[in-house]
């Protein structure tokens, strides 16, 4: 009977937790976003963004991630995502993009393209990097 008692404790202090920090996306949200809606129904939909940029064009940024920790084991990164919705002069929907990292790189899971250098990409590696020191 102790011996049982005793196998229970120890399985029980492996038990794996999730951590998720950040915004987390609602099941179905971005296929309530078609291209064309306006930024209202955006906010209506996602909420706030987590950031906005406003360099060449407005962007909502809704961002992520998600940890898992077994027992007394350090904290392992699972997923970080950044969800960019893309607005156009009228602040109509232009594209969205979900953007993770995928073989140490920034990708695209929606376009599935990784993104070309420039401006964007550098901001988009900084709030990936970011989020790694939550």
């Amino acid at each position: 009977m102790a011996a049982v008692l005793a196998l229970g404790l120890l399985l029980g202090g492996c038990i794996t937790q999730t951590y998720q920090r950040g915004y987390i996306v609602p099941e179905g949200a971005l296929e309530q976003i078609p291209l064309g809606s306006s930024q209202e129904q955006v906010l209506i939909v996602l909420g706030t963004p987590s950031t906005v940029a406003t360099v060449s064009g407005e962007v909502f940024y809704y961002i992520s991630q998600r940890a898992e920790q077994t027992s007394f084991l350090p904290q392992n990164e699972v997923d970080r995502r950044v969800i960019a919705v893309y607005f156009d002069k009228g602040r109509k929907v232009e594209r969205l993009a979900n953007y993770g990292i995928k073989d140490g790189r920034v990708f695209d899971f929606i376009s599935r393209t990784t993104p070309t250098a420039g401006q964007e990409l550098n901001y988009l590696s900084y709030a990936l990097k970011a989020l790694k020191w939550w």
